[in-house]
């Protein structure tokens, strides 16, 4: 099961690469609209700087979002999935390993970005550890919300639009958190608390999220 496993993540892998013009683009999308903020505020330091870590979280939301809507629907519509599922692989580990490629390819990009752009936007290098650490938890939480909101959503008349519905409210939490960590280091206060919650997050949405993607992919592959 674990070979089945790796190599349905390394198809994807290599196909996202392949194919990167969805990864390319939410990486482009977080740099430029990171980018149009200081032209909209501008260019004040401090207010910046305030600002940044809200800043970063949002783009990086928005960005992680953009790839999502073909994580399922390209092997729906051509019937590898149920070629997936002819593997004997259970769904659900099916869908953790499409969601796990969508943060490889999409998720660790942004992670990387991040650094130089929070740089860019004011803040320092004492508050970038709070910020990474926050993102590193905070972007396998988005695929993993992203990835079961795409799959409720397959087979949807309108599931591109059903998506921002189901993932914004389930992420706002990721959202506050991650944000508030590299507040409370701007002003030298502990960001471990919100870390230890993002953290416990992860844990509980690895196996919901994991088990709910693989019920929204049986039940699209009935239909």
């Amino acid at each position: 099961m674990i070979k089945t496993f790796i190599a349905i993540l390394s198809r994807d892998v290599r196909l996202a690469w392949r194919h990167g013009t969805d990864s390319l683009a939410a990486l482009l999308f977080f740099i430029l609209c990171s980018c149009l903020f200081p032209l909209a505020l501008g260019p004040s330091p401090d207010l910046l700087h305030r600002v940044a870590p809200g800043i970063i979280w949002v783009c990086a939301l928005l960005a992680a979002m953009l790839p999502l809507e073909r994580l399922f629907s390209a092997d729906f519509e051509d019937g590898s999935l149920d070629s997936l599922r002819l593997t004997g692989l259970p769904a659900p580990y099916i869908g953790l390993g499409k969601i796990l490629s969508h943060w490889l390819t999409t998720g660790l990009p942004l992670l990387i970005a991040a650094g130089p752009m929070g740089l860019m936007l004011g803040m320092t290098v004492a508050d970038l550890p709070a910020l990474l650490m926050g993102l590193a938890l905070g972007t396998p939480l988005l695929s993993l919300i992203g990835g079961m909101a795409a799959a409720i959503a397959l087979g949807a008349r309108r599931g591109g639009l059903l998506l921002p519905l189901i993932i914004l409210p389930l992420a706002s939490p990721v959202l506050i958190f991650g944000a508030s960590a590299v507040y409370r280091a701007q002003y030298h206060l502990p960001s471990e608390p919100e870390l230890d919650v993002l953290g416990a997050f992860l844990l509980v949405a690895l196996p919901a999220c994991a088990f709910a993607t693989g019920a929204a992919l049986r039940a699209a592959s009935q239909d």
